[in-house]
């Protein structure tokens, strides 16, 4: 498969994704906005500003540049970006919100579609450029938050669903390749560990501690690895995404390293 064609698969889960959660935002009751969600400091309304500025930067707009305060919850220099996006939005009306994002990602579709990226290792445009993304990393990341964000606020209003969808299926998939990351830089435990990660809807994803110290991936997991690790699909997304500890976790094998993994999951600001 060429890079255009891996862009192009990127860009229609991030679109489908786009379109799943502007139908659930226009579902969201009037009294349900200010809903607080697993995102600290943030309601339904911000986490809905936070893609209207994303989304809109991400298609040409310009960054809201406004006066914040010191929120304990922005933090960084990402942070401080993403919080001044949902401040200048916060008197905006939730159908503002809806209609921000849909024109946003429509413009931003639309340039894609006529100049697709054929080389996702160059630097993307825009924003991404600011930071040093590539267009992979770019591309892969939109359906990812878009998708993130939905589910906060399905928590929130206890409207539960759209766990398979395609953006779903990219989120759990990417989230699991921090295995490697999270054991042999995070857990750093001895070389010969071997860890299973077998997550609900996606393959089983296997890792094997190397005498460099790196959890070096396997092509066939292990019939009886050090630690095997089983979750739902909801319940890793929250856990990696930094969301809430899993309601339900299966464990075999070294229950205390287990517990260092992942307690070390969260691989998202």
């Amino acid at each position: 498969m060429s890079d255009q064609e891996r862009a192009q698969g990127y860009v229609e889960v991030w679109w489908q994704a786009v379109d799943d959660l502007t139908r659930l935002l226009e579902k969201v009751p009037p009294d349900q906005w200010s809903t607080p969600t697993d995102l600290a400091g943030w309601d339904v309304h911000a986490v809905a500003a936070h893609v209207a500025h994303l989304e809109a930067v991400m298609s040409g707009a310009d960054h809201d540049d406004v006066e914040i305060g010191q929120p304990a919850h922005a933090k960084g220099m990402m942070g401080t970006f993403n919080e001044q996006g949902v401040v200048a939005r916060r008197d905006r009306s939730p159908d503002s919100l809806i209609q921000e994002i849909r024109e946003s990602a429509t413009r931003r579709h639309t340039q894609l579609l006529a100049e697709p990226p054929t080389d996702l290792s160059a630097t993307a445009d825009g924003f991404a450029a600011f930071v040093g993304w590539s267009w992979k990393v770019l591309l892969r990341n939109r359906p990812f938050d878009v998708w993130m964000h939905e589910q906060d606020i399905r928590r929130a209003i206890n409207a539960p669903g759209n766990l398979d969808s395609a953006a779903g299926q990219h989120t759990a998939d990417y989230l699991i390749e921090s295995l490697g990351f999270v054991v042999g830089k995070r857990v750093a435990p001895p070389a010969g560990t071997t860890v299973v990660l077998e997550v609900e809807g996606s393959e089983p994803h296997a890792v094997s501690v190397g005498d460099d110290g790196r959890a070096h991936p396997m092509a066939v997991p292990p019939a009886d690895p050090t630690v095997r690790i089983g979750l739902n699909r909801e319940d890793f997304v929250c856990l990696a995404g930094g969301r809430r500890a899993p309601a339900k976790v299966d464990v075999e094998g070294d229950q205390a390293m287990a517990r260092q993994i992942l307690d070390a999951f969260a691989v998202t600001p």
